[in-house]
């Protein structure tokens, strides 16, 4: 990596172009809300000498027929067992998002989507709702796919008889979940390792470098393929020069965007380069996007994955940048898209001074709860998203009962929204818990739509508002609630 002289020389050149000059925050933090201590861990060794050798990491699994994107028609069809009759749900997938592409009846256990028009990249098929799902990959080359699956929980055992592509991808999936388990492990250990630490790290690297065998292993098996291009985005070819890290991804590659490959390089380069400061994060930013900004398509796929990862780690001054420099900007953002916009407003809406979404949910009684018309009758209103399996949460509730007993008469109102999937399991922890607060749940778990309109990516998470329901705070902790209303109730 340069010195700080570069990369500061590389944040000035780019906000000349712009004509903005944002202050620094604070230089704390993480680019994603993934692994947060193992970005940061791996942030404090980022590299500090550039070079233009290739990394042996990458394999090149592109080729003629499989680069750029396609788009045609393709019939899926397919078995489950078990379940005679339902509804099977076709999402495309954009980094952690995905949208509704298409349904079909599950008729006798078997179900067909014909003529369907797709393009290359990674898709979710479900069952009845998208708790019941699981990843495949759908590109136009194979124009039948058959999807077998040995039962009716969709994550489980399947087959693709005339789909290379997924045959290879679910041994690659399968392949990667051991390796990060194993490597998961390893890094907890490290604490404790004292004498033995150089030896657990080297057993870190090893697994490293087997789940790198595998992604080669597969580039080889599957030519031609978008399982080989997915593959090969894994490990960038330059990952060691900062100015050519995504050199390997063309940015008129739509089919990059329907998959985690954009979002997962971003993070890759933002813990190797950033070194967690804000400064850093910023001259990154602008970096991906001079990158991508020659196709509108995948350049909207990168700015919303940063301000998404930004926002969900609590960066929000950094948030800000991108919104006011390359989404809402008249120039930077001149040839982007309403729709980024629309899904920027959403994370805008979540800043403080802001109005948040609305809900209206039921409690475990059946009474139904709407937040503006709660916060209209109360000074404040604390929306405390929890778990009856969340620890954290268990930690809070000794603040949160003596704060609501405290506050409640002279015009506080708590709202529990839990992210329980079960009745039972969440009313138990509201009577165990002591919970006297209103409380609410969609019991889908993270699935549950207010969870993602809150962009809610942990619990507790907090939102503070206030008689027009404008979030005032946005805590980490109950007790932050308790100071703010010293002298205000």
């Amino acid at each position: 990596m340069k010195m700080m002289t570069l990369t500061t020389l590389t944040l000035a050149l780019a906000l000349a172009a712009c004509g903005s000059n944002p202050s620094s925050g604070t230089d704390n933090g993480s680019a994603t809300p993934t692994e947060t201590a193992t970005a940061t861990a791996s942030a404090a060794t980022a590299q500090t000498a550039q070079t233009d050798t290739p990394s042996p990491k990458h394999k090149n699994g592109i080729t003629a027929k499989n680069a750029g994107d396609a788009t045609g028609k393709i019939t899926l069809n397919g078995t489950i067992p078990n379940t005679n009759a339902g509804t099977v749900i076709l999402y495309v997938m954009e980094g952690r998002n995905k949208s509704e592409l298409a349904r079909t009846a599950l008729e006798g256990g078997a179900f067909e989507f014909k003529r369907l028009e797709i393009s290359r990249g990674v898709y979710t098929i479900a069952l009845n709702d998208d708790k019941n799902a699981t990843e495949i990959l759908l590109n136009p080359d194979e124009s039948d796919v058959t999807l077998e699956f040995k039962t009716n929980r969709l994550s489980a055992a399947k087959t693709s008889p005339n789909s290379p592509e997924n045959t290879g991808y679910w041994a690659y999936q399968t392949a990667e979940t051991q390796n990060r388990n194993a490597i998961r492990g390893l890094r907890k250990s490290l604490a404790d390792a004292g004498a033995f630490r150089a030896r657990v790290e080297q057993q870190i690297a090893d697994k490293e470098l087997e789940l790198v065998k595998k992604q080669h292993e597969l580039i080889g098996q599957y030519p031609d393929t978008y399982l080989a291009k997915l593959l090969t985005w894994k490990n960038p070819m330059y990952p060691e020069n900062q100015s050519r890290f995504f050199e390997d991804m063309d940015p008129l590659d739509n089919s990059a965007m329907r998959s985690m490959a954009i979002s997962d390089r971003i993070q890759q380069f933002m813990i190797t380069y950033s070194k967690g400061t804000d400064s850093g994060f910023l001259a990154c930013i602008d970096i991906v996007k001079a990158h991508f900004e020659p196709n509108p398509v995948t350049l909207e796929s990168a700015l919303y994955s940063m301000l998404e990862g930004f926002y969900n780690t609590g960066k929000e001054t950094i948030c800000q940048y991108i919104l006011d420099n390359y989404i809402f900007d008249e120039d930077c953002g001149a040839d982007l898209s309403d729709a980024i916009r629309i899904r920027a407003q959403g994370i805008i809406n979540l800043q403080v001074g802001n109005t948040p979404p609305n809900f209206a949910i039921a409690t475990p009684q059946g009474n139904v709860i709407d937040l503006m018309q709660t916060c209209s009758q109360n000074e404040y209103t604390l929306v405390m998203f929890w778990a009856s399996w969340c620890h954290k949460c268990e930690q809070e509730m000794p603040y949160v009962g003596p704060m609501y007993a405290k506050y409640n008469y002279k015009g506080l109102e708590v709202i529990g929204v839990s992210l329980d999937q079960t009745q039972k399991a969440w009313t138990a922890a509201i009577e165990e818990k002591g919970m006297t607060w209103p409380q609410v749940s969609q019991l889908q778990a993270w699935n549950s739509p207010v969870v993602e309109a809150y962009k809610v990516t942990a619990t507790p998470t907090y939102f503070l508002l206030d008689k027009e329901g404008k979030i005032v705070l946005k805590p980490e902790r109950a007790f932050e609630v308790d100071n703010f209303l010293k002298g205000k109730l």
